[in-house]
């Protein structure tokens, strides 16, 4: 009884948590987070682009919480954490923690 007991729990918390899905950030925030990642990208020098998806929330306070990064360049995730983690913007959440889905590509000009 006790080991189904810890099967129904652990599967309804693998339902609840798959039923979150990112959403697209507004367009203001989607602006505001472009202007603090700025125009370069750690790209690789035989690439004309760098393209990125990041995956994060906002906080009580505004700040912005890199959750996941999602790149084929390995220095994405490191640069986009260091630009982003704890920015605060000028943006309030409907709903905490809900999840955000941003897609970015960098373009070499």
């Amino acid at each position: 009884m006790k080991k189904l007991m810890i099967l129904a729990i652990a599967l309804f918390t693998l339902n609840v948590s798959a039923t979150e899905k990112p959403v697209k950030p507004t367009e203001t925030l989607r602006a505001e987070i472009v202007d603090l990642l700025g125009p370069n990208c750690p790209a690789d020098l035989d690439k004309n682009e760098c393209s990125i998806e990041v995956i994060f929330t906002v906080n009580s306070k505004s700040e912005i919480i890199v959750l996941s990064v999602n790149s084929s360049n390995d220095l994405a995730e490191s640069f986009v954490k260091n630009k982003l983690n704890y920015k605060k913007v000028d943006f309030k959440a409907h709903n905490a923690g809900e999840l955000y889905l941003l897609p970015v590509i960098f373009k070499r000009s």
